[in-house]
């Protein structure tokens, strides 16, 4: 019997904090592994840099290499001013990396193929955008939905675009992430579940079940391509949308 790929998404509590409203607040499986999300990149970013060494050991190498990848990142989509960002982008990168990698191990839970949590990311990237546009420009912010060129007749046309293409930015942003996780992780529950199945048919099955373990293997394989490739897409989006709180005339 194929097992149910649906089941490792569901939300389980561990432990009851409070109960408001006559709702319980729970401790779930989700606030446990983003917790681990957040272990992860304190050990890597912290435990790694503390001796900070003049030839650095291979773990500081790597907690360098990534404090200069995104740095880099960050300059070629918002120029060095949006190095004032580099926290959230940062955060945001290593955070969404440690969910997809750490969902990949059997029996773990996948933080980001959760809607509500890619789209709170989302939302928090969103309002930052709209809040330092404000902040930084006033109304001149209003410039980015009104492109410098644009003949007057088709102007209205344009704005209207802009603005619905604006609102949809958290929508694509979450899904993005939230639909390739998902679905990765529903295709590897199913492929890996015909190994069980056809190894359950004796000699004969062993041998046919060869072939789902290879694209399994593969499968794999790509996924932890998908994981750093979602995570490098989701924090790029978020530096060009930084860009226009920076400049919104271009």
């Amino acid at each position: 019997m194929v097992a149910n790929p649906i089941e490792q998404f569901e939300i389980h509590p561990i432990f009851p904090i409070v109960k408001i409203a006559g709702q319980q607040i729970s401790f779930t499986n989700s606030a446990a592994y983003m917790l681990v999300a957040v272990v992860l990149t304190a050990a890597l970013m912290l435990g790694a840099t503390a001796g900070r060494r003049l030839v650095p050991t291979r773990m500081q190498s790597v907690a360098e290499l990534t404090y200069e990848f995104i740095a880099n990142m960050i300059r070629s989509a918002a120029g060095e001013h949006g190095l004032k960002f580099f926290p959230l982008v940062f955060s945001l990168f290593i955070f969404v990396l440690w969910g997809n990698v750490v969902g990949l191990i059997p029996y773990t839970f996948s933080v980001t193929s959760q809607i509500v949590i890619t789209a709170a990311l989302a939302l928090l990237v969103f309002f930052t955008v709209i809040v330092h546009g404000f902040w930084q420009h006033g109304l001149h912010f209003l410039k980015l939905f009104a492109p410098s060129g644009v003949p007057v007749l088709i102007l209205p046309v344009i704005v209207v675009i802009e603005i619905l293409s604006f609102f949809a930015r958290p929508i694509s942003h979450s899904v993005r992430l939230f639909a390739n996780i998902l679905a990765g992780h529903i295709t590897l529950k199913l492929v890996a579940s015909f190994i069980v199945g056809l190894g359950s048919l004796g000699v004969f099955g062993w041998f046919a079940a060869t072939l789902p373990l290879v694209f399994t293997i593969a499968l794999y394989a790509l996924e932890l391509l998908v994981a750093f490739l979602q995570a490098y897409v989701f924090a790029i989006l978020t530096c060009i949308y930084l860009n226009d709180s920076l400049h919104p005339s271009h």
